[in-house]
């Protein structure tokens, strides 16, 4: 494991409970497989996530820990937590690679400007997945995070925050800043497709909460059963420092 991973952690305003969890389970991967900088150089990291992937159908079936991974307690939930934690490495590996390709290559001030562009608006989107797992309530009132503080790794990608509503229901919480494009329902609808697969429910919904939204999210949304949008506002406090 990288040594600047913890800080990669601590950029993206993970808790410290969720960055000792993250820390704690690469360890305990590695533990098992090896370094997964090495399995990552290989390519083997697709190979590896399919070992840690065990699905409901597997835990009705009464199927064994495909893994090389020992541990006491539900199959399928501990394995789950290693394979987000094997998921976002990688991610930190593909965000934080050992090379600054920008020191090497001339970048056009175009794509400077797309790039700062593109930070800021994933910073503004992790201030607000910080903010709004602070306060899950205020988007609907009865939510439980149930994602162990991170964002849930599934087939289709991460899930920004991932619940339980008053009903027992999950639900899916996908978070924009700014205003939307037609493509976050494609990315939402895949994520729930992703959780009814793995956890073998049919109950999903989807929340997409963003500051605005464009014509066609919101006439795809009306079809789509179970799925809200929710407008976001940010409200500023001001403290004298004199």
């Amino acid at each position: 494991m990288r040594s600047d991973y913890k800080e990669w952690l601590i950029a993206q305003e993970y808790s410290e409970n969720t960055r000792s969890a993250q820390l704690h389970r690469v360890a305990k991967v590695e533990q098992s497989y090896g370094s997964l900088d090495d399995c990552w150089a290989a390519g083997g990291f697709d190979a590896l996530i399919a070992d840690l992937t065990y699905t409901s159908a597997d835990e009705r079936a009464g199927r064994p820990n495909p893994s090389r991974i020992i541990f006491e307690g539900n199959i399928r939930n501990n394995l789950q937590s290693y394979k987000n934690a094997v998921v976002r490495y990688r991610k930190f590996l593909v965000e934080s690679p050992d090379t600054v390709v920008e020191a090497v290559l001339p970048v056009s001030e175009a794509l400077r400007g797309s790039l700062i562009e593109e930070k800021q608006k994933l910073s503004l989107e992790r201030d607000m997945q910080a903010a709004l797992r602070r306060e899950i309530g205020k988007l609907e009132a009865g939510l439980v995070i149930v994602d162990d503080g991170a964002e849930r790794a599934v087939t289709s990608g991460f899930i920004d925050i991932f619940c339980r509503d008053a009903h027992g229901r999950s639900v899916v919480v996908e978070l924009k800043a700014g205003k939307t494009d037609a493509r976050v329902v494609g990315q939402i609808l895949g994520y729930v497709g992703d959780v009814m697969d793995e956890d073998g429910t049919s109950d999903v919904r989807g929340i997409i909460v963003a500051h605005d939204f464009d014509q066609r999210t919101i006439s795809a949304a009306r079809a789509v059963p179970h799925l809200t949008l929710v407008r976001y506002a940010i409200a500023f406090t001001f403290e004298d420092l004199r």
